[in-house]
């Protein structure tokens, strides 16, 4: 149901042109004051879409999300402090 999503930072020089970045994935969001706009890709797209997007004359530098190497399941080994410190 759900396809496989990754995201991308791209840094462009002029904002107005970044509006077409919607043919080659999903923007999230545009940063007008910071010139970046932040979109997802299909996954087995993505080293074409990096391809296609830094052949753009507007675009700076297009970066990969890390947020799939992020670790963001935790366990309980280190001991819990804050019972210590409370009152």
């Amino acid at each position: 149901m759900f396809t496989d999503r990754s995201g991308l930072i791209v840094w462009v020089s002029d904002i107005k042109p970044a509006k077409n970045l919607e043919k080659y994935g999903t923007v999230h969001y545009i940063s007008k004051r910071m010139n970046y706009v932040a979109m997802y890709v299909h996954t087995e797209k993505l080293d074409e879409s990096i391809r296609l997007l830094q052949r753009l004359p507007y675009v700076k530098k297009v970066e990969k999300s890390m947020r799939k190497e992020i670790k963001t399941e935790y366990d309980k080994s280190i001991p819990d402090k804050t019972r210590f410190y409370s009152l």
